[in-house]
């Protein structure tokens, strides 16, 4: 793999920042694509929706994993093998022929990004640990993430329409290539930050078999009711795997994925549990807003992607606003504060009416929900890493992004399902839009109940410039949300009229 000697911090900041622009892009660049995809390839309803899971549910399920990894075989050579794997299964994805091989594609993306996200942020805060230099990469790192998750619609839908399907999966393969060739180059080649015996491999294969299982549960609610023996002996085989998850994890013999301990720590749960709610909301809201631009305002793909151009641009500047403001006011303020802001946007976007128009319905709120976004993302990092040990800092900010991906996965199948029984059987533009707009309420709910929590479990008090330098982690969530955007075809319970 090549060895680097001493490192260049602006390599490395341009790896990551690389890096995590194309994981972002690709929680959204397929979606606007999935009704070619499924016409190209002959996928089913149900089967269509896998192209989405099989990359967040790898993703989500494996970050512990991948944060341990880079721990312990450090994170040059993680982020290496990571970025390999993913430009080769984005190159096998692009050129599938069948629905099994584009599936097995996703799949193994999501394995290469799960390499990638925590081996990224650890290099990052490794190489910019304090002061203005962190707070400049953070906020560079932020502007990257950020643009790539928001982006990946507006992309996604112009591939889509004047390229063809194939190239929302082949647009990561020179992004792979050139980020691998920056690190190969720009990062150093450092002893592992921990050391000790093997990550548990179990304790993955049972995190992510539950997770699975439990976002497969509650996708297929709108075919096997909540009390069908269908669903019910899923989530109940979700439940043991997630259960027998901490028990494997405190008797192993193997290097734990998350040390017991870690899960106690106030402010690492709490700000999880924010980012999980925060990350359910945002995906929701996301696909709720692409379904309303092309069921009921009939706009195409294309077109679509672009009316998305102010969210990304909002996130962005409510990213550089957390920079600004993070010298001044502690991580819960700001988190309080951005989480408030896009409650009331999203509250303001379930005002929509079938007979609405994208200046009237969608800019105001796009802008309002997309500020507070980018405002409350970096304090989420800041909080959650806060006084977790250096060797530790890869399964932190593994945890991190996995919550929020599978908040993402749930809060999208749990509320795609509440708007489907508010829809009904019957579907027209009016229909549709009382299902969009129960959506988008609740998704402002579970904004406010991250403000709850975030006011009873978070401490009041914290470090400014350390909220300042972790405000890049808004990208993150800018991925998890453009995750669930943009794709008519996502959801079968909530399909677009002719």
């Amino acid at each position: 793999m090549g060895k680097s000697t001493g490192g260049r911090p602006g390599l490395t900041l341009a790896t990551v920042a690389v890096v995590q622009f194309m994981v972002s892009l690709d929680l959204s660049v397929v979606n606007v694509g999935l009704p070619r995809i499924a016409t190209g390839l002959g996928f089913d309803p149900v089967g269509l929706t896998w192209v989405i899971h099989a990359y967040a549910l790898t993703f989500g399920g494996l970050l512990l994993l991948g944060g341990k990894a880079a721990d312990r075989y450090g994170r040059r050579r993680v982020l290496l093998l990571g970025l390999g794997l993913f430009g080769l299964a984005s190159l096998a994805g692009g050129l599938a022929r069948e629905p099994g091989q584009l599936l097995a594609a996703r799949a193994a993306q999501g394995v290469g990004a799960a390499a990638l996200a925590p081996a990224a942020l650890a290099l990052l805060t490794a190489t910019f640990p304090t002061g203005r230099a962190r707070v400049r990469a953070f906020g560079i790192w932020s502007a990257a993430n950020a643009a790539g998750g928001a982006f990946g619609v507006l992309v996604g839908g112009l591939l889509t329409e004047y390229a063809g399907w194939r190239w929302v999966m082949l647009v990561n393969v020179p992004m792979a290539a050139g980020a691998l060739a920056l690190a190969r180059r720009g990062v150093a080649a450092q002893p592992p930050a921990a050391r000790g015996g093997r990550p548990d491999v179990l304790g993955a294969v049972l995190a992510t078999g539950g997770m699975s299982l439990l976002v497969f549960g509650v996708v297929r609610t709108d075919r096997y009711p909540w009390t069908s023996p269908v669903t019910l002996t899923t989530l109940a085989l979700a439940a043991a795997l997630l259960a027998a998850f901490p028990f494997a994890e405190r008797h192993t013999t193997r290097e734990p994925l998350v040390r017991p301990g870690l899960f106690a720590h106030r402010t690492v749960a709490g700000a999880n549990a924010c980012n999980l709610l925060i990350g359910a909301a945002m995906a929701s809201a996301f696909y709720f807003a692409s379904l309303y631009l092309q069921g009921v305002l009939g706009k195409g793909p294309a077109l679509t992607g672009a009316m998305f151009l102010p969210f990304a641009l909002g996130v962005v500047a409510g990213s550089v606003l957390a920079i600004r403001l993070g010298y001044r006011f502690a991580p819960r303020t700001l988190l309080i504060c951005g989480a408030l802001t896009t409650a009331a946007g999203l509250a303001w976007f379930a005002l929509i009416s079938p007979d609405g128009s994208f200046a009237a319905d969608v800019l105001g709120p796009s802008i309002v929900a997309s500020v507070g976004f980018g405002l409350c993302l970096g304090p989420v990092v800041s909080t959650a890493t806060a006084g977790v040990a250096p060797h530790e800092s890869g399964t932190a900010s593994g945890l991190l992004n996995s919550s929020r991906q599978i908040g993402a996965s749930l809060g999208l199948a749990a509320l795609g399902t509440a708007a489907h029984e508010r829809t009904g059987r019957t579907l027209t533009p009016a229909t549709l839009n009382d299902g969009y707009a129960l959506g988008f309420a609740l998704s402002a709910a579970l904004l406010l109940a991250a403000v709850l929590l975030a006011l009873i479990v978070l401490p009041a008090t914290g470090s400014p410039a350390r909220a300042a330098g972790a405000a890049g982690a808004g990208g993150a969530g800018a991925a998890g949300g453009a995750g669930a955007a943009g794709g008519a075809g996502e959801r079968e319970a909530l399909p677009v009229p002719d």
